[in-house]
C-alpha cells in the first residue's frame, strides 16, 4: 500500500529524476570517438545547394558512414534538387538519413517526416524517437520501429552496429559528457580547413536544428537530440541492456528492513541500517554502469519513510517518559483512553522540588520510581505516570466518594514511612485531586486533577475533588484576553471618571480614569477580575497604554475649558520596573502634545515590584519630566512606609478601609491622621478614597487632608456625564 501511494502521488517519479540527474552529474565519461558530429547551424543560409557540395566533400574523406539528420526540402531549385539525389546515390549504403519523431513518448505514423524519395532513392532510414519522463528528460528508446508495417532501426541502434538485433529497449548512458562529443563545422568543411583524418574512417551526423522537441538530458544540458543518440549506442556496448524495475531492490529493501529489525543487539543495527542506506544508494550506480537499469525511487522513499517514522517513534517515546526515572510523563496518560467508571488521580508531593536539590543528580530517578512504587502498591495500579513538580497520575476504578476519600486517606499513610534514598531520609507530605468527570477527554481530566492536586497543596487538605461546574467557566477564563481585545474594538470596555475633589479650593480639581466593561451577555465585569487575568496573560501593557490614551484626550478636552485639571491613571507594579516604560510614556505625551505635570499616575499593587532598583529608577526619571507619582492603597500589604521611603513620590492614597471607619472608629482616624501628617512632613500630599458620607467628608477635611474621591462627591460615570457635571461646577464658581 505504501509502494502504491508513493507511485499514486508522484513522489517516487521526483526521487528518481533527482537520484539519476545528481549520479551523472557526478560523473563524466568521452564520447566514442569513432563518431563525429558536424553542424549545419552554422552556416548562414544553406539549401539542397550546400548539402550536395558538403556530401560530395564528405564523400572524399572516406567515412565509414553517414548519418543525414537534415530536413530536405525540394521544388525551389531542381538543378540543387539533382545535384543532393546525385550526392545521395554516390554514397551507395554508407548514407543514412535520420528521421526523427516530432513528438515525445507518442509515436504515431503522422510524426515523422521521411525524406522525398526523388532525393532519398534507397538510401537507408534511421528514427529517433524518446520515452520521457514527467520533467521530459529521455529515459529510454526503443532499438526498432513499426511506421507504416515497414520496421526501422532507431538511431542508437545503428550507431551502435545493432541493426539486427530483435526488438528491445534501450536506456542511454548519461555518463557520457556531450561536451566530449567530437564535432566540426560544415563552414570550415567548406573553407577546406578540415582535414581528411577527422573524418576518415568515422561514422559522421550531419545534422541540423530541427522541429524534433528537446528531450533533457541526466545532469546535462543539451540543445538537440544527438548527444541522446549517441549515449544510446554507447550503452548498447554494455554488456547488457535490461531493465529490472524498482522491483527487486525494493524487495531487498524489505528484507534487509525486517532482518535488521529483528536484531537484538541495538548496537548492530546503526551498522546494518547504514550498510543497507548505502546498498540502496550505490548499488543502482554501479549495475547501470554495466548497462543494467535499477530504480532506486521506491526503496529511497520506503527508507525515508522507515527513517521518518522510527524517529517519529523514537521522539514520542522519548517526549512521553520522564528522561530521570524512565516513567512515563502527562502526555504519554493523556493518549490513553480512560474507560467508563474510572476516576482521575493526581498525587503531589510538598517540597518535591527541594527534596530533589538535596539529593545528587543519579538518585533522582530513583527518588520518583520509589513513589511511584509506593503508590502502586497502595493503589493496586500498575502504570503511575510522572508530572512535573512531584505530580504522579494514575486511573483506578470509581468508588463512593466517602469511600474512595478514605482510600486515599490510607494510600496517604503509605507515605508516613520515610522514603530511604540512598544516605539520604526523607519525611513525604502527599494530597490527591481527584477528578470524576467522565465523557471528558483523558486531557481535560488529568489537568482537572492536577488543579485539584495544587489547591489540596496549598489548603493543607488531602483530598480536593474538582468539581463539574468549574468547567463550565473554564473557557470564559482562559479565553478572556482574547475577549479583552474584542471588548476594546467593540466599545464595550470603556473609561469612567471620578471627580477628585480638592478641600484647599472647594473645587473638582481632577478626576480618577477608571477601565469598566460591560460585556454584551454578561453584564459589567468587574476589574479586579479581568485586570488579574490581562497581568497573567502580559496583556496589562496594551490596556494600560489604551487607557493613558483615552485619559490623554478627555484630560485635553477639560483643561480646554480653562482651569487646570488634574487626570489621574493607574500603573500596574509588573510594569513599573520594565525597560521601555519611560520611553513609550514619553512618546505618548510627546505626540499628543500634553503637559506631562497634568498627569498623576497612580502604582497599584506596590508589593508586586519585582525589580526595585529598575522600579525606582524609572519612576524617578517619569518625577524628572514633570510627571506626578502617587502610591495607591496606602496603608494595605507592603503599599506602607517602607515604599513611601523608597518609591519616589508626590502623594499617598489612603485606602477606604481606613477612611470609611475614621468617623465610627478612634483607632482608625487616629492612623488616618497621623498619616496626614508624615506625609505632610514628607512633603506629600494626600489623597483619602471612598468617602461616602458628609461626616467622613468633613471629619478628612478637619484632619487636613488635601483631597478626596468617593461616592459622595461624584461616582465614577462615561465622559459625557463628567463633563457636564465639571461644566456646571465651572459654571456655578464663577458666577459667585
Amino acid at each position: 500500500m505504501i509502494v502504491l501511494a508513493l507511485w499514486w502521488f508522484g513522489l517516487s517519479d521526483a526521487v528518481d529524476h533527482g537520484y539519476w540527474n545528481l549520479r551523472f552529474k557526478m560523473v563524466g565519461n568521452p564520447a566514442p570517438r569513432d563518431i563525429v558530429v558536424m553542424s549545419l547551424d552554422d552556416l548562414r543560409e544553406y539549401g539542397n545547394a550546400e548539402e550536395a557540395s558538403i556530401l560530395l566533400r564528405v564523400r572524399r574523406m572516406m567515412p565509414r558512414e553517414v548519418l543525414f539528420d537534415a530536413k530536405v526540402k525540394t521544388g525551389a531549385d531542381r538543378d540543387a534538387d539533382a545535384a543532393l539525389a546525385s550526392a545521395v546515390r554516390s554514397f551507395g549504403d554508407e548514407l543514412t538519413f535520420v528521421v526523427r519523431s516530432e513528438k515525445l513518448d507518442n509515436f504515431p505514423a503522422n510524426a515523422f517526416r521521411f525524406p522525398p524519395a526523388d532525393i532519398a532513392g534507397n538510401a537507408r532510414i534511421a528514427v529517433s524517437a524518446w520515452n520521457t519522463n514527467f520533467l521530459t528528460n529521455a529515459v529510454s528508446t526503443p532499438t526498432s520501429l513499426s511506421i507504416n508495417g515497414t520496421d526501422y532501426t532507431t538511431v542508437s541502434a545503428y550507431l551502435a552496429h545493432a541493426t539486427k538485433a530483435r526488438r528491445g529497449t534501450i536506456y542511454p548512458d548519461f555518463s557520457i559528457d556531450p561536451l566530449t562529443i567530437r564535432t566540426i563545422s560544415a563552414r570550415d568543411l567548406l573553407e577546406g580547413r578540415v582535414a581528411p583524418d577527422a573524418i576518415s574512417g568515422r561514422t559522421l551526423i550531419i545534422s541540423a536544428q530541427g522541429s524534433a522537441p528537446i528531450a533533457g538530458y541526466f545532469g546535462r544540458t543539451v540543445t538537440s537530440q544527438v548527444p541522446l543518440d549517441i549515449a544510446g549506442a554507447a550503452a548498447l556496448r554494455k554488456p547488457f541492456s535490461v531493465n529490472l524495475t524498482d522491483l527487486p531492490l525494493l524487495m531487498l529493501t524489505l528484507a534487509a528492513l525486517v532482518l535488521i529489525g529483528r536484531m537484538g543487539r541495538y548496537r548492530l543495527k546503526i551498522p546494518a541500517y547504514t550498510a543497507l542506506v548505502a546498498a540502496v544508494l550505490v548499488l543502482p550506480a554501479m549495475l547501470r554502469d554495466y548497462g543494467i537499469v535499477s530504480s532506486p525511487d521506491v526503496s529511497i522513499c520506503v527508507l525515508i519513510l522507515f527513517g521518518g517514522l522510527r524517529l517519529w517513534h523514537k521522539r514520542t517515546r522519548r517526549i512521553q517518559h520522564t528522561n530521570v526515572s524512565g516513567l512515563p510523563n502527562l502526555l504519554a496518560f493523556s493518549t490513553t483512553e480512560i474507560g467508563v467508571g474510572r476516576d482521575v488521580v493526581v498525587a503531589v508531593i510538598a517540597r518535591f522540588e527541594e527534596m530533589l536539590a538535596t539529593l545528587p543528580a543519579n538518585l533522582h530517578g530513583e527518588f520518583a520510581r520509589q513513589i511511584a512504587r509506593r503508590i502502586a502498591a497502595g493503589t493496586g495500579s500498575e502504570d503511575i505516570y510522572q508530572g512535573d513538580s512531584g505530580h504522579f497520575v494514575w486511573s483506578e476504578e470509581a468508588r463512593p466518594l466517602e469511600t474512595q476519600n478514605s482510600h486515599l486517606e490510607g494510600l496517604r499513610a503509605l507515605f508516613s514511612a520515610p522514603l530511604q534514598i540512598g544516605h539520604h531520609t526523607f519525611d513525604t507530605n502527599i494530597h490527591f485531586g481527584l477528578d470524576r468527570n467522565e465523557g471528558l477527554d483523558t486531557l481535560t481530566r488529568v489537568n482537572s486533577a492536577l488543579v485539584s492536586a495544587n489547591e489540596a497543596l496549598a489548603n493543607g487538605r488531602v483530598v480536593e475533588l474538582f468539581e463539574a461546574h468549574r468547567l463550565a467557566e473554564a473557557p470564559w477564563e482562559l479565553s478572556l484576553h482574547a475577549r479583552i481585545d474584542e471588548g476594546l474594538r467593540n466599545g464595550d470596555i470603556w473609561l469612567a471618571f471620578q471627580p477628585q475633589w480638592r478641600f484647599r479650593d472647594q473645587r473638582i480639581y481632577g478626576a480618577e480614569a477608571l477601565i469598566r466593561w460591560n460585556h454584551p451577555t454578561r453584564g459589567p465585569i468587574s476589574p479586579d477580575a479581568f485586570i488579574l487575568q490581562a497581568e497573567r496573560a502580559g496583556r496589562i501593557d496594551a490596556l494600560t497604554y489604551w487607557v493613558l490614551e483615552e485619559a490623554i484626550t478627555a484630560a485635553l478636552i477639560v483643561n480646554a475649558m480653562g482651569e487646570r485639571f488634574q487626570m489621574s491613571v493607574n500603573l500596574s507594579a509588573q510594569m513599573v520596573d520594565k525597560a521601555d516604560l519611560v520611553a513609550r510614556f514619553t512618546e505618548i505625551v510627546t505626540r499628543r502634545g500634553f503637559e506631562p505635570s497634568l498627569l498623576t499616575i497612580e502604582i497599584t499593587e506596590t508589593s508586586s515590584v519585582r525589580n526595585r532598583p529598575a522600579a525606582c529608577h524609572n519612576l524617578t526619571l517619569l518625577r524628572g519630566m514633570g510627571f506626578r507619582l502617587s502610591i495607591d492603597d496606602f496603608g494595605t500589604g507592603e503599599a506602607s512606609l517602607t515604599y513611601l521611603a523608597d518609591l519616589p513620590s508626590d502623594e499617598l492614597k489612603l485606602d477606604r478601609r481606613f477612611v470609611s471607619r475614621i468617623v465610627s472608629n478612634p483607632r482608625e482616624r487616629a492612623i488616618v491622621s497621623n498619616t496626614i501628617m508624615l506625609a505632610h512632613a514628607l512633603g506629600q500630599e494626600v489623597v483619602a478614597e471612598g468617602i461616602e458620607d458628609a461626616a467622613t467628608f468633613g471629619l478628612l477635611h478637619e484632619l487636613g487632608c488635601d483631597s478626596g474621591q468617593g461616592y459622595y462627591l461624584g461616582r465614577p460615570q462615561p465622559f459625557a456625564s463628567f463633563r457636564t457635571v465639571y461644566e456646571e461646577s465651572l459654571q456655578k464658581r464663577r458666577s459667585q
